[in-house]
């Protein structure tokens, strides 16, 4: 029996929750057993949000144990550099490189070097996805529709263990009809 195991991360309000969501739908009309944890709690107020997926007959509960995930899909850097101890050896990261500055470093705190982050990353993940969220934004029109092209990169490395057509039918089924069109073009931004 075995199992893909995945985990999304991100701040609150960049969608990781819904990305979740298309990815357990997505595994559910393929016929495949989901199991699905989340942590939201300071999501409103722009914190930490983790979700764990575990999609095939060999999850017996929704958490995913340290070393592990087969997929880690950070929305944020300092989010995927947080959640690494999670990724088993061979694992693939597909990670946005634009930063979330958090408020303590706007108010004096330790500051955020993004550089070093990427820097960190590029050394550790010998399967690494680089997203240019900056530049989707600008191609797509919104910033907005990051986490569907996280989820289209991820299925195109092969580590989501679904297709884009599988995210694009569940994208289909819980997205409302008028942001459709935007999260169609999402899905194709090609990394």
């Amino acid at each position: 029996m075995s199992c893909t195991n995945i985990i999304l991360c991100g701040v609150g309000g960049q969608g990781t929750i819904l990305a979740s969501k298309l990815i357990a739908n997505a595994a559910m009309a393929c016929g495949m057993p989901v199991k699905t944890a989340e942590t939201i709690g300071m999501a409103q107020r722009g914190g930490s949000v983790f979700s764990h997926v575990r999609i095939g007959d060999g999850a017996a509960s929704p958490l995913i144990g340290h070393g592990r995930a087969d997929l880690i899909l950070a929305f944020e850097p300092a989010e995927a550099v947080r959640q690494l101890a999670y990724l088993k050896p061979g694992g693939t990261v597909v990670v946005s490189n634009t930063p979330i500055i958090p408020a303590s470093a706007l108010v004096g705190g330790p500051a955020y070097d993004v550089e070093a982050v990427m820097s960190y990353l590029r050394d550790t993940v010998a399967n690494l996805v680089v997203v240019d969220a900056a530049a989707a934004a600008r191609e797509l029109g919104s910033s907005k529709c990051l986490n569907v092209v996280l989820l289209g990169a991820a299925a195109r490395s092969g580590s989501l263990g679904l297709s884009t057509n599988d995210i694009a039918q569940a994208i289909h089924r819980l997205v409302p009809e008028r942001f459709q069109e935007l999260n169609a073009r999402a899905l194709a931004y090609a990394v």
